[in-house]
């Protein structure tokens, strides 16, 4: 695997990714597959980090300084709620994000307010050196125009060394794939139907059909009975240069029975 690239000038992409749960990073394959992505790209000069896991309004930023992680999530062996990731924290950035919201879309900050699973889980296999400062931004609410939205407001910071980053995941019926949880191959057909949904649509640019998931896209409700984990999407979406342009697919398949695909737009 080659060694990160050093930081350098000019535009990140923005990234979309399925975070996994906190035992992903003990999967054969999909660590190796986030370190890789990680390796392939410049190495940023700090990541924004916008996670399924936190819907707070308004618009809110989390510790600007270390801070405890957020163990979102029950029922796990002990050594999950000893993981410690230590990033700096991105003051800068979180003035900077602030700075480039209208006045209509007030931001706020909770500096007690750590990563949580849907952040810190797939930055300890992309960069586990934690030292590259890390900002956690909310999801005021869930609506695709407005996440997209927000994404073009924050789209002048990949200029500036920013690596923004949507975290979520392509389906995630978690109450509908406990047949899968034994490690077997493969998914449900509403999982399949709507990852290929969600795949061709981002491919031809159909914003608008992305937008009105809910109602167009098969699979619906169960690859997402609650929508907060494809709502990232529309974030990295808004931050495109193009919007419109097909993205860079970077992982696909399946984990759990739930589709993993992930990308980049430049």
């Amino acid at each position: 695997m080659p060694d990160p690239q050093p930081a350098t000038p000019g535009r990140l992409p923005a990234l979309y990714l399925g975070h996994g749960a906190p035992t992903l990073i003990d999967d054969p394959i999909w660590p190796a597959e986030l370190a890789g992505w990680a390796a392939a790209l410049p190495r940023p000069k700090s990541i924004l980090m916008i996670s399924a896991h936190w819907q707070s309004a308004p618009l809110t930023l989390g510790a600007t300084n270390p801070a405890p992680l957020v163990y979102d999530f029950y029922g796990f062996p002990e050594r999950y709620y000893r993981i410690r990731y230590e990033s700096p924290g991105a003051p800068d950035l979180a003035a900077r994000v602030k700075a480039l919201m209208p006045p209509d879309e007030p931001v706020v900050q909770r500096p007690e307010r750590g990563l949580d699973h849907g952040a810190y889980v797939p930055l300890l296999v992309m960069y586990p050196d934690a030292d590259i400062p890390v900002l956690q931004m909310s999801m005021p609410d869930l609506k695709p125009e407005h996440l997209f939205e927000i994404g073009r407001r924050l789209a002048p910071l990949r200029d500036e060394g920013v690596l923004i980053m949507g975290s979520g995941f392509m389906t995630h019926g978690l109450p509908f794939v406990h047949q899968y949880f034994d490690g077997r191959p493969g998914a449900p057909e509403w999982s399949k139907e709507f990852d290929l949904w969600a795949a061709e649509r981002l491919e031809r640019g159909d914003l608008d059909s992305l937008f009105d998931f809910r109602n167009q896209a098969p699979g619906m409700p169960y690859a997402h009975p609650t929508v907060e984990h494809f709502a990232p999407l529309f974030v990295t979406l808004g931050a495109a240069t193009e919007p419109g342009e097909a993205p860079k697919v970077t992982i696909d398949g399946y984990w759990l029975g739930l589709a993993k695909r992930s990308f980049e737009v430049k």
